[in-house]
């Protein structure tokens, strides 16, 4: 019988001890927070699951879910599908691909406050460029009173934001494809789009599941930008999780429901991780990779 690495235990305890202090302990007192009736200046209640059945008779919950549910999946998939379209230019030899890979990284590099705020003046349909802009051509985007347009910029500025993590994610996995494959399928007489559609794309999938899966993840947890461009209204009609969750936590300091939310938020970021890593496994399974 093998005797335990006792030094690779030891090595590999920081780290272990790090995610338990950072994410473990809190997530554990989080849940039971979530069982607990609590607010600011009184002593914990325990209530048990009464926190969760709160939360799901709650319209503005459902308001919120159905909302983060269009939002995320808008943001997420168009967001992916403007990667592989930027990152099938670049390799494709676009003049100064370097200095254009280089310009798709700058929104990366802004903070996501500083960000809602500029398209935020931009879009304004009385000063802004763009707002301005579409107003004289009669498609003003009034997303201040309209939800459908509050939600739309929303899902503007989360893909502007976050395209450039897509795109290097997607590149990347390109650039690993080898280049024997693409003459193979030329001499075959496959052009463009079926070399992309019968090599790319299915030796590229891994990668995609990846990039689905960590922008979910961040997707999931939307709060600035709705929070700082429509708050929530009008009448809590752009309302999504994250939003939804700080107005418990921070306005009616319901630690309890807050706790609950939070950790719904969890259990659903984690099964839609789970069926991309089982469509992950399973196309590995299949030889797609």
């Amino acid at each position: 019988m093998k005797k335990p690495n006792l030094s690779a235990y030891a090595l590999g305890a920081p780290v272990h001890i790090l995610l338990a202090i950072t994410m473990t302990i809190p997530a554990i007192y989080i849940f039971w927070l979530s069982l607990n009736e609590s607010t600011f200046g009184t002593n914990q209640v325990f209530v048990g699951l009464a926190n969760y059945a709160r939360i799901f008779s709650d319209p503005a919950f459902w308001r919120a879910s159905w909302n983060t549910f269009i939002v995320v999946n808008a943001i997420v998939y168009i967001e992916i599908l403007l990667a592989v379209f930027i990152a099938s230019l670049f390799l494709s030899g676009v003049p100064l691909r370097s200095v254009m890979i280089a310009l798709v990284l700058v929104p990366y590099s802004v903070s996501e406050v500083i960000t809602v705020l500029v398209w935020k003046s931009l879009m304004n349909p009385s000063y802004g460029v763009i707002g301005r802009t579409l107003a004289d051509m009669g498609y003003a985007m009034n997303w201040s009173a309209s939800p459908v347009a509050g939600l739309t910029l929303v899902a503007i500025i989360s893909i502007w934001q976050h395209l450039p993590f897509s795109v290097i994610l997607i590149y990347a996995g390109m650039t690993a494809i080898p280049n024997s494959l693409y003459e193979a399928a030329k001499v075959d007489g496959a052009g463009g789009f079926q070399s992309f559609w019968r090599v790319t794309l299915p030796l590229l999938l891994p990668t995609l599941l990846i990039a689905l899966i960590f922008r979910f993840i961040f997707a999931f947890r939307l709060f600035s930008e709705v929070w700082l461009l429509t708050g929530g209204g009008p009448a809590r009609t752009t309302e999504v999780l994250g939003v939804y969750l700080y107005r418990d936590a921070y306005r009616d300091g319901a630690f309890g429901t807050a706790s609950a939310t939070g950790w719904i938020m969890v259990v659903g970021t984690l099964l839609i991780a789970s069926l991309y890593l089982w469509l992950m496994q399973r196309s590995m399974r299949n030889g797609n990779v």
